[in-house]
């Protein structure tokens, strides 16, 4: 049997009863709604009836445009096959009318109508009180891909793919129909464009017209006569939206390249440029009356930034897939924005005080996780330290290790050392086998040969090799390589470092490797009974330079506390003297040269 639903089917259910014999069948569609039916199988020939469906509030389609309106109160959203307004504080839909495919919208002042701009290029009015379309306008020949207020709110100005910006006059016309007057639009005048507009927007005093072009600039005109003032480049792709501040002196684009630029409107220079997102940019807005704006992108998030600062502030993450719209209040309070899941999100702005190093802190520590999740799932936790947690029975199977930061000088030194213990291995061996060979012969032991890496070292020995790579890798990385050694080669490592330290060789480096590697394997080297007797050698010799070295220590001071004061009695000038007893005894001066 076959079961016809009314759009394509995401998930379905089955439920069969054990009383009638019929089944019950549930489908979750991709249009955002669920469908129900019971198919009878008791009969000679299968029965379908009780035929329901469950429609959410939401749009079928995806939702391509949103809006305020100037009270904050009413939301318009469009999408392919509908508009539908919603009051803000009940989140309830108030208004759901059929309208062609929408890409931008707006609400009229007055907040009675809502113009859209649609696929086909058609300007749609609707009335939000009838709940009807009023008029439709056929604008331009392709898609109009924006559409802005003017700030006198006597008009409005619609961009096109047909490569013009048209201007529009807002104006009341006797209807026939009935007696009262309806709204309509009269285009007063057009600019034409050298390629597809993509987004136009008016700076708050009406002063300047920027329009963005899928030629990758943004050209900036005078709003009262149209000529040409500011040609703004950079992006290496279509910018996809523009806004200018509310004081008229910055203007941030967002483009197809991941990236934000800031533009001075004075000289059209470049303030800065914000590698913003992971996908392409689609929305950017300006919040009123501040230098604050908020950018949404393809990959899901929307970010909140500081144009005079450069800084990123926040972050906000719920959608599951790119945002299409993004819209922010007039008060600043409020912003909506739709995604691609066919779901609207509503932000409320709060009280609570943004620490921005806290912020980009947890941004640090989350692309930390993800990284060390990403790199654990590639190994597969083949090396015992990365290994991703999928349940509790794996808990016993990771071995924990101090967080660190992966870059390409840490991986080179690390290699570096791996390699420089191998050699020290093999050159230890042969120099042994060679020792070995003539204490049989009982004759001279000649110099063993020296290997060429010795040789270029400028060494003869292989610790003395050894303790020169450790003397090369900078500090800020030694922990770092050592972090990354295998069990094997830090027990090799130890003796090394028993080596140096019974030889009195660079201490200070010997002791933080010793220490470093004892905090971090401390488990494994005291349950290993073959380095019992090597950490007694690193103890005892370990205490014995350390003592020695604070010795040295204390007889340099004493020496030069000594120096200090024959050069004071020699030349009656005190050296190194306490900055606070000087300011002292420029306060007596002062003191006595007034009394």
């Amino acid at each position: 049997m076959k079961i016809k639903m009314s759009a394509k089917i995401r998930h379905s259910q089955f439920i069969i009863s054990q009383t009638d014999g019929s089944v019950k069948v549930v489908a979750l569609l991709c249009n955002n709604s669920l469908e129900c039916c019971v198919v009878k199988l008791s009969e000679s020939k299968p029965v379908t009836d009780q035929w329901s469906r469950l429609a959410m509030q939401g749009h079928r389609t995806d939702i391509r445009t949103v809006c305020f309106s100037s009270d904050n109160m009413a939301i318009a959203t469009g999408s392919a096959e509908s508009l539908r307004v919603w009051n803000r504080t009940s989140l309830q839909c108030i208004r759901a009318i059929d309208s062609d495919y929408a890409l931008c919208s707006l609400f009229v002042p007055g907040d009675r109508h809502v113009i859209i701009g649609t696929m086909t290029g058609k300007l749609q009015i609707f009335d939000i009180a009838v709940g009807s379309l009023v008029e439709s306008i056929e604008a331009h020949d392709s898609e109009v891909w924006s559409v802005c207020l003017c700030p006198d709110k006597r008009g409005m100005i619609s961009g096109s793919q047909s490569k013009e910006v048209k201007f529009w006059d807002f104006e009341l016309v006797s209807d026939e129909q009935t007696i009262s007057k309806r709204l309509t639009l009269i285009h007063t005048r057009t600019l034409q464009m050298s390629s597809e507009v993509l987004c136009v927007k008016y700076s708050s005093d009406q002063k300047f017209l920027a329009v963005s072009l899928m030629d990758s600039t943004i050209k900036v005109f005078f709003a009262d006569t149209l000529k040409f003032f500011l040609s703004l480049y950079g992006h290496k792709l279509p910018v996809l939206s523009v806004d200018m501040s509310s004081d008229s002196t910055l203007l941030v684009s967002g483009s197809q390249d991941k990236n934000v630029f800031i533009w001075g409107l004075d000289f059209g220079n470049i303030h800065k440029r914000l590698f913003a997102h992971d996908g392409s940019v689609t929305c950017i807005q300006f919040v009123p009356k501040t230098h604050l704006f908020f950018t949404a992108g393809k990959d899901r998030k929307i970010k909140q930034w500081d144009a005079d600062t450069f800084q990123h502030i926040t972050t906000l993450e719920a959608h599951q897939s790119e945002v299409w719209c993004m819209c922010i209040s007039l008060n600043g309070s409020y912003i909506v924005s739709a995604s691609h899941d066919k779901s609207m999100r509503l932000w409320s702005k709060t009280d609570e005080i943004v620490v921005l190093e806290e912020e980009q802190e947890k941004e640090r520590e989350k692309d930390m996780e993800e990284k060390l999740q990403t790199d654990g799932e590639e190994r597969g936790g083949a090396d015992g330290r990365d290994v991703v947690i999928t349940g509790e029975g794996n808990a016993e199977a990771m071995e924990l290790g101090k967080a660190a930061r992966k870059n390409k000088e840490t991986d080179v030194a690390a290699n570096r050392l791996l390699e420089a213990l191998d050699l020290h291995k093999s050159e230890s061996e042969l120099l042994a086998e060679h020792k070995l060979k003539y204490d049989k012969l009982t004759t001279t032991c000649p110099a063993a040969p020296v290997h060429v890496l010795f040789q270029a070292y400028g060494v003869s020995s292989p610790n003395e090799y050894m303790l020169e790579v450790m003397r090369r890798i900078k500090s800020s990385e030694l922990e770092e390589s050592l972090l990354v050694l295998p069990l094997s080669y830090v027990t090799r490592l130890l003796d090394i470092l028993s080596d140096f330290l019974q030889c009195g060789w660079d201490v200070e480096l010997s002791a933080r490797c010793l220490l470093f590697l004892l905090r971090i394997h401390c488990g494994q080297i005291t349950s290993n009974q073959v380095l019992l007797p090597v950490m007694d050698k690193l103890r005892e010799h370990m205490k014995t330079q350390t003592q020695q070295l604070k010795d040295r220590t204390g007889f340099n001071l004493a020496g030069l506390k000594f120096l200090q004061e024959r050069l004071e009695e020699k030349s009656s000038v005190t050296l190194f003297s306490d900055a606070t007893q000087r300011q002292r005894k420029r306060k007596r001066a002062v003191i006595t040269i007034r009394t």
